[in-house]
């Protein structure tokens, strides 16, 4: 059999944008509105992978299920106002992507965030890349690290799950990779560390996303 393209699908936050503080802000406005105690932006680094239901969960341990949704469609409106002027690529992950579309790689993304964002964010900090497959988020399809996004990516690239790379910063993402049957990449420049991500099935670590082009070439 004839190997396929090389097909890598990535994670969106802690993986290819730092978006921690702007997600931070955002969630600490609105409890701060509500007058819940807010936490460090640091902290966020453990709310976050989840999806949002998941973030107003570990933001708000504790309090009513009333209170989750208000916080929830608050934080969707004010998450919502505008693309936001911290959140940017990870250094090295535009020239990573250069080269990827020099080798002609299949590239997706796949997200727990809403799909709105996720396409929004892909539209305005990467358009100039080709993402063949974008998904975030979507009430019909169950989250990450349930795998059926990930392997209907693979069916629409018509490439084996085994052969493709899954690359993520976090436990959910390593999850994925491994229900999925695919290769998963865990990146250190994430939200979280070198031991949850071996812990959780990363077969390769990396520092910094050159280091990826290293891995897929072998």
């Amino acid at each position: 059999m004839v190997a396929g393209k090389k097909t890598i699908i990535f994670d969106l936050d802690g993986t290819l944008i730092d978006s921690l503080e702007d997600i931070a802000v955002c969630m600490n406005k609105v409890l701060e509105e509500l007058n819940i105690p807010t936490h460090k932006i640091e902290d966020y680094k453990y709310f976050v992978g989840g999806g949002i239901s998941v973030l107003v969960e570990n933001a708000l341990k504790g309090h009513s299920e009333d209170i989750k949704e208000e916080v929830t469609n608050r934080f969707k409106v004010i998450y919502d106002q505008k693309l936001h002027s911290k959140t940017k690529p990870y250094d090295g992950i535009y020239e990573l992507l250069d080269e990827l579309e020099k080798l002609n790689c299949n590239l997706a993304i796949l997200s727990n965030k809403p799909h709105e964002f996720t396409i929004q964010y892909k539209d305005t900090l990467f358009k100039n890349y080709s993402f063949k497959e974008i998904h975030g988020q979507k009430k019909e399809v169950p989250k990450k690290p349930n795998p059926i996004a990930a392997i209907n990516i693979a069916k629409s690239f018509d490439v084996p799950c085994e052969e493709i790379y899954f690359i993520g910063d976090t436990m959910v993402d390593m999850q994925t990779a491994k229900n999925a049957g695919m290769i998963a990449i865990g990146v250190l420049w994430g939200f979280r560390d070198e031991k949850e991500l071996k812990e959780n099935g990363a077969d390769f670590l990396v520092n910094h996303p050159l280091d990826i082009l290293d891995i897929i070439k072998k």
